[in-house]
């Protein structure tokens, strides 16, 4: 008994590699998601550092990513048939019609549609859809698992100097 309290991986740790792997990856998809939770719009808005990132907009981004990494990736698709930015910089800047329930909605569908992408899929098995060429959903997973874990660190960050004002 090391003293710490269980959890969510003392929960996954008898799993198959894939279902961990899936499961860290929607622990930070939710973590990221409820970092707009019991904010105004107007925080949710604020830009607290030069680049364009806000907590909206975090979130805004994270649904592009899932949409690169689980749609065109996948399904071979061009952004623009999906019907997201070329870029990710561009994935950051909200719309007037942008609020926290609709980036969160859409969020939460484009994790779902992740989720039906990759549920037929193996780690070893290669998405040839992406611009940097054929990759293994291994890789995507843990390049996936590491945007959000880097996202999640940074929404935490805002949230904190946000409420603290």
């Amino acid at each position: 008994m090391t003293g710490f309290p269980p959890t969510f991986a003392d929960d996954v740790v008898d799993l198959p590699s894939q279902a961990q792997v899936e499961a860290f990856i929607d622990e930070h998809r939710r973590a990221l998601n409820s970092a707009l939770d019991g904010l105004t719009e107007e925080q949710a808005r604020r830009s607290l550092v030069p680049s364009r990132t806000t907590l909206l907009g975090l979130v805004k981004h994270a649904a592009f990513v899932e949409k690169v990494w689980f749609d065109e990736a996948v399904t071979c698709r061009p952004r623009a048939e999906i019907g997201i930015p070329a870029t990710p910089d561009e994935s950051f800047i909200l719309a007037d019609g942008d609020t926290i329930a609709t980036v969160q909605q859409a969020h939460r569908e484009a994790c779902e549609a992740s989720r039906r992408a990759t549920a037929s899929l193996g780690l070893d098995d290669v998405l040839r859809g992406h611009r940097r060429g054929p990759l293994p959903l291994r890789w995507v997973y843990l390049h996936v698992l590491r945007e959000l874990a880097q996202h999640c660190g940074h929404a935490e960050i805002l949230r904190e100097q946000i409420l603290s004002e």
